[in-house]
């Protein structure tokens, strides 16, 4: 079987898409020995930024020497982006050996896709005996998959109205759910000082370690776009703008170096491969520039004089929407900004619309198809009136030839709504 084959088959095995619960994929660790997990790794929670964080985290374990395998879902273009060590994809046969495992050892016990995922990840960094691992939760944090590890480091980026039919109707719902990816006694990074009661009373019942942006470790703005990440304890700086655009990746990458520093303090053997053993600036400074992530403001220059620039965003909720639309606001301004939109039927199309339509100036609107799909026609009508669209594209390759053909010099074409909306962009780009 090939890799496409075995794809097909995970996503036949389970009669639920999503059935959030830790018993099935347990059971199934222990017959593959992965339980208890010895690899040193973070795990990063969060409604939005979880991305970024984890991408700046695998670049300062990169620069610390370290050999990562970092594990996140869902995928834009191709499913071995899901799993990379020291940053590159793994190759289609160290998924398909990790998958003929998973088969022998779950016997009766049915699994679903994402399940599959995780375990086969954690199979390939044992195997590939990893020196660390970062996490990227899947949905939530107490019920998902990854949560079958005990983490040293605890991340937490932010909470904010998502997939509320999985984790609750209220922020108080959700931070409580995403607050199950803590440990007793062990660090808890936090995006916001600024986070629902469930998540501070939950690090107090476990008696973890918080440390909170804003609270116990801050971003200080310095001279000419530098800037210093600084604790009671300790200084880092001038550190330059970290390679991900956007207002936002200063704070992300805060938060992504303050794991770190609890993660060696926790860890000393990860901390003792360190040169003097101590993390210093100029290896938080590399980090910054070397850290990649696609689909996050991920911008396309002109290939000819007369191309307008394209920015690819995966913003697909409330929270991302603003920071994306902040992010476009701090760049130099094009002579028009296109917009090619695919919103998911369970998403808020409404708010989403708000937040981008004073920076985008004509929407093109693209059908997503799937059990969560939308037409176009759906999307016109759900976005608010200020969201001027266009055109209605039967899909995103349409919706991306319609936005070019309206669009030339100086203008900017923004595809964002979804990762099935970067995505199939990104192949149409040719990236």
């Amino acid at each position: 079987m090939q890799l496409t084959d075995w794809l097909a088959h995970q996503e036949a095995q389970h009669p639920k898409a999503i059935e959030l619960g830790l018993e099935r994929v347990r059971a199934v660790a222990l017959k593959l020995g992965l339980l208890p997990w010895s690899i040193p790794s973070v795990i990063v929670g969060g409604t939005n930024g979880k991305g970024s964080t984890v991408a700046f985290l695998t670049a300062l374990a990169r620069e610390a020497g370290l050999k990562v395998g970092t594990y996140t879902s869902p995928h834009l273009q191709r499913y071995n982006e899901r799993v990379e060590i020291n940053g590159e994809p793994v190759a289609d046969a160290l998924l398909i050996s990790a998958f003929e495992h998973i088969e022998v050892a779950r016997g009766a016990i049915s699994l679903t896709f994402f399940e599959y995922g995780t375990l086969a990840a954690f199979i390939v960094f044992a195997e590939q005996a990893v020196d660390a691992a970062v996490i990227e939760v899947g949905l939530g944090g107490r019920l998902d998959a990854t949560n079958i590890i005990d983490a040293d480091v605890a991340v937490l980026c932010s909470v904010g109205l998502d997939h509320q039919d999985w984790l609750g109707p209220t922020i108080e719902d959700i931070g409580r759910e995403k607050s199950g990816i803590f440990r007793a006694g062990r660090p808890v990074i936090l995006g916001s000082a600024n986070m629902p009661n469930s998540v501070t009373e939950a690090t107090r019942r476990l008696g973890a370690i918080m440390h909170a942006l804003d609270q116990h470790f801050e971003v200080v703005a310095g001279d000419s776009g530098s800037w210093y990440w600084q604790s009671a304890e300790r200084s880092h700086g001038p550190l330059p703008s970290p390679s991900l655009l956007g207002p936002m990746q200063q704070r992300n990458a805060a938060v992504a170096i303050a794991a770190l520093l609890q993660w060696l303090r926790v860890r000393p053997e990860l901390a003792s491969r360190l040169p003097t053993h101590d993390v210093q600036t100029s290896l938080i400074a590399a980090a910054l520039q070397s850290a990649r992530l696609r689909g996050r403001v991920q911008r396309v220059a002109p290939r000819e004089p007369t191309d307008p620039e394209w920015i690819l965003d995966v913003a697909h909720n409330e929270d991302s929407s603003r920071v994306l639309a902040e992010a476009l606001g701090s760049l130099p301004p094009a002579r028009h900004t296109f917009g090619v939109a695919g919103i998911l039927a369970d998403k808020d199309a409404d708010m989403i619309g708000r937040h981008l339509a004073p920076v985008i100036n004509a929407w093109v609107l693209c059908a997503l198809d799937g059990s969560r799909g939308c037409s176009a026609e759906d999307l016109r009508r759900r976005l608010p009136e200020q969201c001027r669209s266009v055109a209605l594209a039967p899909d995103v390759p349409h919706g991306c030839a319609t936005a070019r053909a309206l669009a030339g010099e100086g203008d900017r074409i923004v595809v964002f709504g979804s990762f099935y909306v970067v995505g199939p962009a990104l192949d149409w780009l040719g990236l």
